[in-house]
């Protein structure tokens, strides 16, 4: 599947790829609609129809992703509200074995993520996983969301890569379509980012249910017979 001889970096999506995606799934989709309710004073079922509307219509977009935008247009404390339910967040299985392995095998692992810097915030002061990258790039930094043509071209100005000699994994379809549009050679689909949910089909873009796929090939890469 991969030729770690020809890659050098790992971009690594964040939400759903190295952290479940039931965290956020759980938040978006129930807490918020919750205390939207409680704080309107509507049913359960009318704040859930009046927000998932609002979501539909932003999806994809840097607003969608950002707790400022949120916050201001549902009066709300996002911020405060992920913190509410923040023991939902969890690193996906083999996750830090493959982040190890990476850096066993030479690879500079870097976070790019349409996280909010908020949620970046919270999630790794949950998880200490900056700790296991080199570098996060945020797409509120660079004012594009990773769907758009801007985003790449603006990620090369901060973090310079060859897209014939970087992997991109990512659990998001139209985040891999944009980055196969800019040339990635390697790109990997997360067909179970949400533990709560069934594993997905993919057959768009090579994928893997967990890191655990990855780890043989890595391993042969940073093991002294492979030199």
């Amino acid at each position: 599947m991969l030729d770690w001889n020809a890659i050098d970096t790992v971009f690594l999506d964040m939400d759903g790829t190295l952290l479940d995606l039931r965290f956020d799934n759980h938040f978006w989709l129930e807490h918020v609609p919750l205390r939207y309710a409680e704080s309107r004073g509507i049913s359960l079922a009318a704040s859930k129809d009046d927000l998932y509307a609002r979501y539909q219509a932003l999806l994809g977009s840097l607003q969608w992703y950002s707790v400022d935008h949120w916050t201001q247009e549902l009066a709300l404390d996002i911020a405060m509200l992920k913190a509410e339910v923040e023991h939902l967040i969890a690193i996906h299985p083999h996750v830090l074995s493959f982040l190890e392995a990476l850096a066993a095998a030479g690879k500079r692992r870097v976070l790019v993520t349409n996280a909010h810097q908020k949620s970046i915030e919270l999630k790794m002061s949950k998880t200490r996983l900056d700790g296991h990258l080199e570098h996060i790039v945020c797409s509120h930094d660079l004012h594009a969301a990773k769907e758009s043509p801007e985003f790449w071209p603006r990620v090369q100005e901060i973090e310079p890569f060859d897209p014939e000699r970087t992997l991109f994994v990512d659990d998001s379809l139209p985040v891999l379509r944009a980055a196969r549009q800019y040339g990635f050679r390697w790109l990997l689909a997360i067909l179970a980012p949400d533990s709560a949910q069934p594993a997905r089909a993919c057959e768009e873009f090579d994928a893997i249910e967990d890191f655990s796929a990855l780890l043989p090939g890595l391993a042969a890469v940073a093991s002294p017979e492979s030199v």
